[in-house]
């Protein structure tokens, strides 16, 4: 008997051990030089966890450059509500990005109050630097705790990772902020959009509750709102 539960600790051991070599044994690096986004993989049945690799020979400079940061955007175009744009270079724009973990975006606003509202990235921890103008910028945590203060023009600030987090113009000049990413596709999930402009929505009760209001109420605020 004394044999037999020796064997079978054995057995449970090696198990236990087995279902733990990938994370120990994997190589958490890219095991080629470069693996550029191959975007016309889209339209073929092949799915992964980004962007299959264009074939090396397909690969030029322009998959690595950018230039779309360069240029201020047009902060009331449309009739924008919120006076800001923002500008992404990631893996949708520049195919060199893809398996690398990383992007960047260019932030435009509108003086005395162009918002970027409030907003999280699920997959990427945001640090901003404020190029021009001065900003006022905040971000919640999940204890309901709100940090917040200005930013001025050469000035650094952190968005953890997941945080519902904002930034506004504060100064009489238009500002400017760039940001990077830990992540090649951040992602952006804005409040208003995803409580008000989802499709389908949101039932207007589970809003009238969560936000100790009524229907009519959340109805009036979801016509602002076009459905995604």
């Amino acid at each position: 008997m004394a044999k037999l539960c020796v064997v079978l600790l054995t057995a449970c051991a090696a198990l236990l051990a087995l279902g733990a070599a990938p994370s120990l044994a994997g190589d958490p690096n890219m095991l080629q030089d470069i693996c550029v986004a191959d975007y016309m993989s889209l339209q073929g049945p092949l799915r992964v966890n980004g962007y299959p690799c264009k074939r090396a020979e397909n690969v030029t400079a322009d998959d690595f450059f950018f230039a779309g940061l360069a240029s201020a955007a047009d902060v009331y175009g449309g009739g924008n509500p919120m006076g800001s744009v923002v500008t992404t270079a990631d893996v949708e724009r520049l195919p060199g990005l893809n398996t690398l973990g990383v992007s960047m975006s260019r932030v435009d606003y509108a003086p005395w109050g162009g918002t970027n509202p409030p907003h999280m990235h699920p997959r990427a921890t945001e640090i901003l630097f404020v190029a021009e103008g001065n900003l006022e910028v905040g971000f919640v945590t999940t204890a309901g705790r709100h940090i917040t203060r200005g930013v001025p023009k050469g000035g650094v600030f952190v968005f953890p990772r997941g945080m519902m987090h904002y930034e506004r113009s504060v100064g009489e000049a238009p500002a400017v902020a760039i940001s990077a990413f830990d992540c090649q596709l951040p992602g952006t999930q804005r409040l208003g959009e995803a409580m008000f402009g989802a499709a389908p929505g949101v039932p207007t009760d589970v809003l009238a509750r969560a936000l100790q209001t009524d229907g009519g109420v959340v109805e009036s605020i979801r016509a602002k709102f076009q459905p995604n």
